[in-house]
């Protein structure tokens, strides 16, 4: 019976992602199995709770990815077919940006596996940053967090992620952030700022967007100043954008 089975599916999944949860040698046997694939089956062509509880699993396996180097990668290399699938479709969630249950743990997956992307895989920032400028405040800080996974310096490839994250229009979705989002937003989109100014001084999309104009005014907002991580990355990111535009003669 369909009915039955898909209530097998969704409690199967659930299951699954509940085991998963900070268990790396728990995510280690199911990335093993073929359940990776069967995720991304599911993520494509499932519905209701199936679907749901398949997004989940896989966010819980890949928060332990993102804070477990053998996992990441053995689990999501990215010459592994299953790996490959299960980005194919969490791409595919935040390319078609429906504001459903789906999206925001989709948009969470990509950050996790920020460190497993190589600098040629330029299909994943660029859908990111588009969500910058979502309506939603919700989608706006999943996107801002996930982005900033890929553009901190613990990030191996910050550097080549800040780039394509300016390329594909950032700076200018983050501007209106810091300056109108809501507070947590704000926040959010600051230490990305930030990021973005301390990785790639240089930029002249960063000139034009007056990046450095944002770094002052926030400085000046004790609420943000006293963010501890804000706190830490802030002056450096002013001093590198100073010390570029006042040799070019933007500052």
């Amino acid at each position: 019976d369909p009915e039955i089975k898909d209530y097998l599916k969704a409690h199967a999944a659930r299951a699954l992602g509940t085991l998963a949860t900070g268990n790396p040698a728990i995510c280690k046997n199911i990335t093993e199995s073929r359940a990776l694939l069967c995720f991304s089956i599911l993520l494509e062509k499932a519905t209701g709770d199936v679907h749901y509880n398949s997004a989940i699993a896989l966010l819980e396996i890949c928060r332990v990815a993102e804070q477990n180097a053998e996992l990441r990668r053995s689990a999501f290399k990215p010459t592994s077919p299953s790996a490959r699938a299960v980005v194919d479709q969490l791409l595919r969630v935040v390319e078609k940006a429906d504001y459903d249950d789906l999206l925001i743990p989709c948009i969470t997956c990509l950050g996790c596996l920020s460190r497993t992307f190589r600098a040629t895989e330029t299909r994943v920032i660029g859908p990111l940053v588009r969500l910058l400028d979502e309506r939603e405040a919700d989608v706006s800080l999943e996107a801002a967090a996930a982005l900033a996974k890929f553009a901190c310096m613990d990030n191996y490839l910050h550097v080549d992620h800040c780039k394509s994250i300016i390329a594909h229009g950032g700076a200018k979705h983050l501007v209106q952030l810091v300056y109108f989002g809501e507070q947590v937003v704000q926040t959010t989109a600051l230490v990305l700022v930030c990021y973005l100014a301390h990785n790639v001084p240089d930029s002249e999309d960063l000139a034009q967007a007056e990046i450095l104009t944002v770094l002052d005014w926030a400085w000046k907002q004790g609420y943000m100043s006293q963010d501890p991580v804000i706190e830490s990355l802030l002056p450096e990111a002013k001093i590198r954008m100073e010390l570029y535009q006042s040799r070019v003669g933007y500052y």
